[in-house]
Formats: C-alpha cells, structure tokens, sequence
C-alpha cells in the first residue's frame, strides 16, 4: 500500500505537505514501513493508542459499574454491556486504520449499551483530527441522532431524558471541537513551517542577487580602473614605437610610467580577483576608495604620463562631500581623462569640478580636436555608459557628444544634499 493510499491516516495538511512531518524526508531514508508496505507506527503512536484505550476501558467500566447498580448483578443486561464494551475498547486500535466505519458502528451500538462511550468519543476525536470537515459533520450529525434514540431504548432512572440528551449533545460536541482545533493548530503549524522555509528560499535568492549586483559593480569597477590604466600602457608603447630615436631621458620616462601602469593594473586585478573569491569579505590590506580628494593625484598622474591637463576645482574642502559623491565625481573624471588619452592624444583636456551643498555638483571634462592624426585604440563604449548609470543611480545626469570644434565633452550634475 503507497503513503497516497494510507493518507486517511493523516490530517489533509500532512498529505499536502508529507515532508513537513516526515521524521526523515525525503533526501534522508525512507520511512519504515512493515511486511505489507503500510508506514510503521512510531512510539508516540503507540502511547496515545495506549492512553485512546485506557481512557475507553476506564469509562467502560464506570458505565458498567452503573449498570450493575441499576440492572443488578447477574442481569443480562450487564452481561451484554461487559461483552460490548470489552469488544468497543479493543476496537479502539483500528481507528488509525479504519476511522469512520468505527465511528459509525459505536454509534450504532451506543443506542443499545451505553459501555461504548468512551470509544465512541475516541473514534470521534480521531477523525475531527484527520478527516476534512464534511466528513466530520456527517459522522457527528449521525451520532448526533443515534444520541437522541439512546435515552429511550436504555433510559437512565436518575435523570430525565432530556437532561440525557442535552448532556449526551455536549459531550460529543466538545469532543469534536477540540479535535478540530487540534487540526487546525496542525495546519497552522505547517502553514508556518512552510512559511519559514519560503522566507528562507526568498532570502537566498535575495543574497544571490545582491551579490550578482556587486559582483556586476565590480566588474564596472575593472573597467573603469583598468580602461585607465591599460590607456597609459598604449600610449607610451605607441609613443616608443613611431619614435624609436627619442632621447634615453624620454625612453626611460616612458618606460617607467609603462612598468608603473603595469604594477598598478596588476594590483587592481589582484584586488578585485580577491574580491570576487569571497565577496563581502574585507581584509584590512584593502586599497581605499578613491573619493574627490584623489581626483588631484589623478590630474597629475596623467600629467606624468605626458597629457597636457587643466584643473579648476572650485571646491575648497573636499572632505564636505560624502564618499559616494566624491568616488561619483573621481570616476567621471578617470573616465574623460581616459577617453580623451584613447581618441585625442596630444590635446589640452580641461577638467571643471564645481558646485555648493543644495545646488549641487558640476563636472565637465572636455578636450579639443586632436591636432595631428590619431591611431585608433580599440575601446568598447561601455565606460560611458556605465559612467550615465552610476549618475542616474546618484540621482543625477550625465550629457556627452562631440562639440562644434570636433573635440569631446562629458558633462554631469550630481545632487548634494546639505
């Protein structure tokens, strides 16, 4: 027999969702089941069917007792609740098995020999607890009426029948409420055992998105970083190729701008490889983040590398500005000074930072027409665009295109808040 088959066993929260009380799930090993493939009772099974028949053969017996008293001993009467009672109590162990057909037939015999109470309200219980709410309904509406017949057919001398039945009512409906709520915390608790895990599972992929967005930000990090780097390295080797009889002072000059773009490229690589082997994870070798008070060591970095740079930085304390502007504000100077060292190599670049807490941030950074050809160098367009979404981000905008006089301008305005 399959678990689909055995699931009459089970509340209809546990059939929806097996896992959630499967001692071992599935993943783990199977559940154990006996010789005809039915799930093997486990000891807290066995203790509450101990407690169902204890409970069954303790109120058979007062009943019994009561009967004696009423019918005397020797009566045949007495004699016909002894055999009922004793059969009821040990029917009591199917009612894992068969719920409802015992529901019933102790309905059937409570009308005739009061001894079966105790099973009854057992077998009514156990199927509030397990069986969906129309079946309950049907199997307490019936025992409902067998209870309004069972004061006539074996009337109690020391109380009247309707006093019989109003108590009889009550009993089996108590009984039936407190199985239905103990259903209804079992659904509860598998409702939020299934809340839980959905939380967990949406928390995961919340954590796996935002680490693909951090890692997507370094990436836009690399580019920016290396763009720089790498431009300095074909500028010079280009310088070195198409003037191979430069003096030895120019040569080694180039040289060492060459050998020192290459550590620091080397350095940012190994940075973000780092970064990316175990995100969120900070050393205390960490480089600093470069922020506006930066952007004059950039200006001569490039001046070192033989660019003609102008810089008018109207802001007089950089440290006013919070870090994530100023890093904003480095980056689209990197990103111009970059541009311009690629497609206009030669030509005067000027680069303007201005701008008050409330009104805001201007950066510009512009260049001319190269003056003399330019050889080609192989760019992807994607700083730029990174560059538009880093300010949208900020809250900002950012404008570029060629000008009147064929040179390039990149111009943004960045908030700042007071």
């Amino acid at each position: 027999m399959t678990r689909t088959e055995y699931s009459w066993l089970l509340p209809s929260a546990m059939v929806a969702a097996p896992e959630l009380y499967d001692p071992e799930p599935a993943g783990g090993r199977a559940v154990r089941t006996d010789a005809r493939g039915r799930p093997r009772r486990t000891v807290r099974d066995w203790i509450v069917d101990l407690v169902a028949f204890l409970f069954s053969v303790f109120l058979a017996l007062v009943v019994i007792g009561e009967s004696s008293r009423i019918n005397g001993d020797g009566a045949g009467v007495v004699r016909f609740d002894e055999v009922v009672g004793l059969l009821s109590c040990c029917s009591v162990w199917l009612r894992r098995r068969l719920p409802v057909p015992l529901a019933v037939a102790l309905s059937v015999l409570s009308v005739f020999s009061p001894a079966v109470a105790g099973p009854l309200l057992v077998a009514l219980f156990t199927i509030a607890v397990h069986r969906p709410f129309p079946t309950v309904a049907a199997v307490g509406v019936t025992g409902l009426g067998l209870g309004l017949v069972q004061p006539f057919v074996r009337p109690d001398p020391g109380t009247t029948v309707l006093a019989s039945i109003v108590v009889g009512f009550v009993i089996l409906l108590l009984v039936t409420c407190w199985g239905m709520l103990v259903r209804s915390q079992r659904q509860l608790y598998v409702a939020l055992r299934e809340r839980a895990r959905r939380a967990e599972t949406e928390a995961e992929l919340r954590a796996q998105q935002a680490q693909r967005l951090a890692r997507e930000a370094i990436a836009r990090e690399m580019h920016d970083v290396l763009a720089h780097r790498l431009t300095l390295l074909s500028v010079h080797a280009g310088a070195l190729e198409f003037r191979p009889d430069a003096p030895p002072a120019e040569v080694a000059r180039a040289a060492g701008v060459i050998r020192d773009s290459a550590h620091d490229a080397l350095q940012d690589l190994r940075q973000i490889i780092g970064v990316l082997r175990a995100p969120g994870d900070g050393g205390s070798d960490d480089r600093p983040q470069p922020t506006l008070a930066t952007l004059g060591p950039l200006v001569a970095e490039s001046r070192d590398a033989g660019m003609t740079v102008r810089l008018d930085n109207t802001i007089g304390e950089p440290a006013e500005m919070s870090a994530v502007l100023g890093r904003t504000v480095y980056r689209i100077a990197q990103e111009g000074l970059t541009n311009a060292r690629k497609h206009a190599p030669g030509a005067e670049v000027t680069v303007s930072v201005s701008g008050t807490p409330g009104d805001g941030v201007t950066v510009s950074v512009g260049n001319p027409a190269p003056g003399r050809p330019v050889t080609p160098v192989p760019g992807s367009g994607q700083g730029l665009i990174g560059l538009a979404e880093r300010a949208t981000l900020a809250g900002g905008r950012l404008e570029h295109g060629a000008t009147e006089d064929g040179g390039f301008r990149i111009s943004a305005w960045l908030p700042w808040a007071v």
